[in-house]
């Protein structure tokens, strides 16, 4: 039975006192031997029944819970989540497994053999770490977490759970160039942090400066170990890293369409000649693959002078992509132009098939205007629409409303500014870029 630093005499939070009955040899023993979670009811009706049965009510809820976090806990970790524990904020935070397996591996390729996780939640990036052969410290000060993390990486001797304040540790960091003393931290030769970015009262927090750790600490482990990398929120600028001094790489990266995080890489693990990136990921359920494009130099692609120059294809590129600065690698890669400067859409007489944007055959291009925007869907018996914007102040949800559409056809409205002026493009999916 795996045991953590969590016991229930010291449990002093509802994550805590969830998880410490699991550490117990019964708890565990519970929790193996429930069936796949299969839903509130059949999960409540199997709850009264183990409790009529003998079972510790304590026991109970804590193993049901964590069925059912199991079971919400497969989309990031695939079958590994039948043997992990969660917390449900831990969860909710942790790196999806596909995208900590690349972190880990830059740490491999950059010459790292034992690794600080410092703020490793339930222990995500730690797990794919030590997968490839690192030693890993993995620190968190909340004791549930911790308690978590320690279970999760029990697979792994050479990774290590340490109950503490991540700055503290931070101070006992060797200063670079120096050597690891009494009560400080050796033998470390590589850093990852994943700041909370919550604040106590649940509030979202996206500025790296007010996360904690905040980015002042970042760059100070940063300076301390030069093969340092950092998960921050998406929205954060490709300069993010200017002025520190120190040679860095951000890469934006998406699963599946949806842009899960930026990750700012100090020292070797940033590519040299590399200020900014974007990895595009698909899941094991759609292909597996992992596509990278860079800043390489070059010139910004022409923007479309007229609605009529609008061509046979229209290109949405990911939002990896769209947040990296990076819409012109897909513009050279379609021979295409902008919709408009500011507007990252790209348009092109070229269908070419890349995971780096969908791509739509335009049927139509017109001014923007309501009621002559029903009228014309109407009449081509467009009855339901998927609707994409950029650079247009429309409401989607009134406009659905507002167009009170009837028809077989289905269609896809981008509504957005072609030369400087708001215009509506009537598209279908073209059939290259399919899933």
């Amino acid at each position: 039975m795996p045991l953590g630093p969590a016991d229930e005499s010291s449990s002093s939070s509802p994550a805590a006192a969830s998880v410490a009955p699991l550490l117990r040899p019964e708890g565990w023993a519970l929790l193996e031997a429930l069936p796949p979670y299969a839903g509130p009811d059949t999960a409540m009706a199997l709850g009264e029944r183990l409790r009529a049965e003998g079972a510790e009510a304590q026991l109970v809820a804590a193993a049901m819970t964590q069925s059912r976090l199991r079971a919400k806990g497969a989309a990031k970790f695939g079958p590994f989540a039948d043997g992990m524990l969660f917390t449900a904020e831990g969860l909710e935070q942790a790196t999806r497994l596909q995208v900590a397996a690349h972190h880990a591996q830059r740490f491999r390729d950059a010459g790292c053999s034992r690794v600080a996780d410092l703020g490793c939640g339930i222990g995500g990036d730690a797990m794919a770490l030590a997968s490839l052969g690192l030693g890993v410290l993995a620190v968190d000060r909340d004791e549930a977490t911790a308690a978590v993390a320690t279970v999760n990486l029990r697979h792994w001797p050479d990774a290590q759970v340490q109950r503490a304040d991540v700055l503290d540790v931070i101070s006992q960091l060797p200063e670079l160039g120096g050597a690891g003393g009494p009560g400080r931290v050796d033998r470390v030769d590589g850093a990852w942090l994943d700041p909370a970015r919550r604040t106590a009262s649940g509030r979202r927090v996206l500025d790296p400066h007010h996360a904690s750790p905040p980015w002042s600490a970042v760059l100070d482990v940063a300076r301390r170990v030069p093969a340092t990398g950092v998960k921050l929120a998406p929205g954060v600028p490709r300069d993010i890293a200017a002025g520190s001094g120190l040679p860095a790489e951000v890469q934006w990266v998406s699963v599946d369409g949806d842009v899960v995080e930026a990750a700012c890489w100090f020292g070797p693990l940033a590519r040299p000649g590399r200020a900014a990136s974007a990895l595009v990921l698909r899941s094991a359920e759609r292909g597996g693959t992992a596509t990278l494009v860079d800043d390489d130099d070059l010139p910004v692609p022409p923007a479309v002078a007229s609605p009529e120059g609008v061509g046979t294809y229209l290109y949405d590129p990911d939002g990896a992509v769209v947040r990296s600065g990076l819409v012109g690698q897909v513009a050279a890669l379609v021979g295409g132009s902008l919709l408009d400067p500011t507007i990252a859409y790209v348009t092109s007489e070229r269908l070419v098939a890349t995971p780096l944007a969908r791509a739509f055959a335009v049927e139509e291009v017109w001014p923007f205007g309501l009621k002559a925007l029903r009228t014309r869907l109407r009449d081509r018996g467009v009855g339901a629409v998927e609707v994409l914007k950029r650079g247009s102040a429309v409401d989607v949800e009134q406009l659905r409303r507002s167009l009170r559409l009837e028809g077989p056809r289905q269609a896809t409205l981008v509504l957005t500014r072609v030369a400087g002026r708001q215009h509506v493009l009537l598209c279908r999916p073209a059939a290259a870029t399919r899933a």
